[in-house]
């Protein structure tokens, strides 16, 4: 068997433990962030989401554990080579409201060491317009919304053009239209070489963008990988709905051919089969004994069905609020539960 290629880390927090006074704020905590990829942290507030970004910045150090940013402990004597490499939007951006937009970012432009004149200048009107903030650079900064310094921020942290983007709730603030536009942006640096970090508790946010996940939940790392890889871990078999106009009619398919679980609310039926190939077969048997069947739907696990999976797995659901994991615990690195086709029917 072809054992599959293990990318580069740009990034490795490894077991890592920090507390703040008798606060245990992460708990063996371990992040892998690939080159050249978007990796997506979720989980709700007070996850720990924050304090790992700033483990990797080099702003706090571990009390336990490691951390490696471009081969690089950021808290060492050389850690200032990892901050320049790397561009930082944080949940609420430090800007200079007395100060006008150009002059925000000129003095960003002047501490990444890009100097002054016609290039720097150049260089903002560029970041700038990527975010589309271009329009009010003269304006005081202390006059924008804050949907506007956001976009000022994001157009601060790209000027040095750094190989890895630290965003922690980049779309906080913005509007949809405006949020989806930086969505884009985000995607499109990373096609030009560029790594993203991106903390988010918005799973829509995430959906379709996250090449990697982590989902963090009491300062720990409960899961992570590729979504679609992760998904075969909850749903190993494929799972199809089939609805009809009277649901009794469908209980004939708990004992058809190739399916291995069944479940039926109402009119739809949730079936665990084999292979989704006997499926026509299934639908030509029912319409052939006079079923009207008025849908069906293969089930494709969304990055929000993983994330609260994973969630049910730890014994956390809406509204419950678990015990923190054990301090000498180290989180496992793959889930192994098959999630049966009840839960998805709830």
């Amino acid at each position: 068997m072809t054992q599959k290629h293990r990318p580069e880390l740009i990034a490795n927090v490894a077991d890592v433990s920090r507390w703040f006074g008798d606060v245990q704020a992460l708990t063996n905590l371990t992040i892998e962030v690939p080159k050249g990829a978007i990796t997506v942290l979720l989980g709700p507030n007070g996850a720990g989401k924050t304090t790992a970004i700033r483990m990797i910045t080099g702003a706090l150090a571990p009390h336990e554990g490691s951390v490696s940013v471009f081969g690089i402990d950021p808290t060492r004597s050389n850690g200032e080579e990892v901050r320049r490499r790397c561009g930082v939007v944080s949940a609420k951006p430090s800007l200079y409201d007395r100060l006008d937009g150009w002059d925000n970012l000129r003095y960003a432009a002047e501490l990444y060491g890009l100097g002054r004149g016609a290039n720097t200048d150049r260089r903002i009107e560029e970041a700038a317009s990527q975010f589309g903030i271009d329009a009010a650079l003269d304006h005081q900064v202390g006059g924008y919304s804050t949907g506007m310094k956001t976009r000022l921020a994001l157009a601060r942290s790209i000027l040095h053009e750094p190989d890895l983007l630290l965003l922690d709730e980049p779309t906080s603030g913005l509007d949809p239209e405006s949020a989806v536009a930086v969505l884009d942006l985000i995607r499109t640096m990373t096609g030009e070489g560029r790594t993203v970090l991106m903390c988010t508790h918005l799973l829509l946010e995430a959906e379709g963008l996250a090449d990697h996940v982590v989902i963090m939940q009491h300062g720990t790392s409960l899961l992570w990988g590729e979504p679609d890889e992760l998904a075969t871990q909850f749903w190993p078999t494929p799972v199809v709905r089939i609805s009809a106009a009277s649901g009794p009619e469908l209980d004939a398919l708990a004992t058809a051919d190739g399916v291995t679980s069944y479940e039926r609310a109402e009119t739809t039926a949730t079936l665990e089969v084999d292979s989704l190939d006997r499926v026509p077969t299934m639908i030509a048997d029912l319409v052939g004994r006079g079923v009207r069947i008025t849908a069906v739907s293969p089930f494709t696990p969304s990055l929000e069905d993983l994330y609260f999976a994973v969630r049910r797995q730890r014994g956390s659901t809406v509204g419950e609020v678990p015990p923190p994991p054990s301090s000498t615990g180290r989180p496992a690195r793959q889930a192994k539960i098959s999630a049966k086709a009840s839960e998805l029917s709830r």
